[in-house]
């Protein structure tokens, strides 16, 4: 074994760690990361991109190959393959080689023919639901097909066949001859090959019949090499069958099939075709839609690869399946947009302000830090004049207790400037909506000073100048996907009708500081008091700019909770 600095921190590198010390691969160690080409990855898949291209990272001289399960043509697509590689890179790896499944169908059919020579695989003419039937049940065995017995030689000439489409979809499959009786259901003569007559985005026409995952999975990692094959929990009863194919046509090499437990979240869902279904039927804007769970609908949010990263990290590797608060995946990601983000104002629901006893033609400039905990950020002018905008919110008529923003006679602290106290308020008189307030403003008050028979002013609160504000933005403020913490769990009720109304508020008439005018795509800034947002790569326009929500500053669901 070489010298490493490798320290296991979960069971998996613990395996590894003793392989490498009993030289079981010779001193190597090779992963791969499988995604099967149908949808775009989501942040269960980060997981698993994490631990696999992690271990090729900490591991000296161990590699990590990025291979598309490319075996089902009707469900696969080249957007799906582009949108992997460009999620695996953003979250800051690299495969040390790329491959497809279907590089090796010519090699898979030939040890297809080899289990038909072995008498271990036949072809089998039971309709779909004939097989279900013959199947069994988990306290029942399965029936031998009628064609379980057909000689080698007809074997070989119907499979032919299959490969040449003399036979239409469902009619016939190739079948591994294990035992019917099998308490697996997974050893009662799985499906090798299927009949699919359909155009491979790589092979084209060439195949009309397709190896299943089971077989696909084990052959590919076996011609590539792969030490610990890695994957999710439940594939567990999936590994005899792996050991079987691999046992039975006596390959060269024999990879170790792991399992862990995938990753759950709360508030979500995680199937692909769930995921699918949600973009198809237009209830979320395309698989990145920053309400989405997948890595591409992360990144347009705004999460930082580095958060994603460092939640993975934190949650561990097991093998108890379990599922983690959505609030966890947040909080990790407050903490890594508090560093990197600069500090703005803006008034999302604005309500004016009128500071009746300042200078009409006044304006100030308040000396703001870009950051309270980096100098490096530096600091900025922020206008401050006669009229004002603060958030809706922070004003009530007749406040409860502890309240401690504006209200009638109240006092409150206008962010690095002044103390007001509010003196009138001002009403629609069709509808009662309260339009302006009229304010009077302190000015021996400024930077933080109480003078002398004040009392100390508790609430702070921010606001932007109505003459200097910046209104040409569009701002989203996004929330959970969905109003109930399982949403698949209930299958009597559409997964579609626990929809969160409000996952998705527009605001138009956002008032924000000006400076925010020449924000870039892709930009990080917080919203003091409001939470972290980041300028939309894509419906980001020369005259209007997009932000989205990345996350609130308080975790406002567990405190509803």
């Amino acid at each position: 074994m070489t010298e490493s600095s490798f320290k296991p921190t979960n069971f998996i590198e613990q395996m590894i760690a003793a392989d490498l010390e009993s030289d079981k691969h010779g001193g190597k160690v090779q992963t791969r990361f499988p995604p099967e080409p149908n949808g775009y990855l989501h942040i269960g898949h980060a997981k698993s991109i994490c631990l696999n291209f992690g271990i090729a990272e900490e591991v000296k001289g161990a590699k990590c190959n990025l291979r598309f399960d490319d075996t089902n043509p009707t469900k696969e697509d080249v957007e799906y393959v582009d949108s992997i590689m460009e999620d695996i890179q953003w979250l800051g790896f690299e495969w040390s080689g790329l491959f497809y499944a279907s590089n090796y169908f010519d090699r898979m059919y030939e040890y297809a023919v080899q289990l038909i020579k072995l008498g271990k695989a036949y072809v089998c003419s039971l309709t779909p639901d004939q097989m279900r039937g013959y199947r069994g049940t988990l306290t029942e065995p399965g029936k031998e097909s009628p064609w379980r017995d057909t000689s080698v030689e007809e074997n070989l000439d119907l499979f032919e066949r299959m490969r040449k489409g003399e036979f239409e979809e469902g009619e016939k499959v190739l079948r591994a001859k294990i035992d019917m009786h099998s308490p697996n259901l997974n050893m009662r003569d799985p499906v090798v090959y299927r009949i699919k007559k359909a155009v491979h985005h790589r092979t084209g026409d060439k195949w009309l019949i397709y190896p299943m995952y089971d077989f696909a999975h084990c052959l590919s990692d076996m011609i590539e090499g792969i030490t610990h094959s890695i994957c999710t929990l439940e594939f567990e009863d999936h590994r005899p069958l792996y050991d079987w194919y691999l046992n039975t046509l006596k390959t060269p090499c024999h990879p170790q099939q792991i399992e862990f437990a995938r990753l759950n979240l709360n508030y979500t869902v995680m199937s692909k075709r769930l995921l699918l279904q949600l973009v198809q039927d237009g209830v979320v804007d395309g698989w990145n839609d920053p309400r989405m769970p997948t890595i591409s609908g992360m990144r347009r949010r705004g999460y930082p690869a580095t958060a994603i990263r460092d939640f993975c990290d934190r949650i561990g590797v097991t093998k108890k399946d379990s599922c983690i608060e959505y609030s966890f995946l947040e909080q990790c990601v407050r903490e890594h947009m508090d560093v990197k983000a600069a500090r703005r104002m803006a008034v999302l629901d604005p309500i004016k302000v009128v500071m009746t006893n300042y200078p009409e033609d006044q304006v100030e400039e308040m000396i703001c830090k870009n950051h309270p905990k980096d100098e490096s950020m530096g600091t900025r002018n922020v206008p401050f004049s006669r009229e004002l905008y603060i958030e809706r919110a922070d004003f009530m008529e007749s406040p409860p207790k502890n309240f401690y923003r504006l209200s009638p006679g109240g006092n409150v602290r206008l962010r690095n400037a002044y103390v007001i106290t509010c003196d009138e308020v001002i009403k629609d008189d069709k509808t009662g909506e309260v339009t302006e307030l009229h304010c009077s403003y302190h000015p021996d008050t400024k930077h933080g000073k109480t003078p002398e028979g004040m009392k100390k002013v508790k609430g702070i609160i921010h606001w932007v100048s109505a003459k200097h504000a910046f209104t040409g933005a569009q701002v989203r403020v996004y929330d959970r996907l969905f109003s109930v913490e399982f949403p698949s769990q209930d299958k009597s009720i559409s997964f579609k009708e626990k929809l969160n109304p409000n996952s998705l508020m527009i605001k138009q008439n956002a008032k924000l500081e000006g400076s925010l005018a020449d924000a870039k795509k892709e930009q990080y800034f917080q919203f003091e008091r409001l939470g972290y947002f980041f300028v939309d790569p894509y419906e980001t326009t020369d005259e209007q700019l997009v932000f989205n929500q990345t996350v609130s500053l308080k975790d406002s669901w567990a405190k509803e909770a």
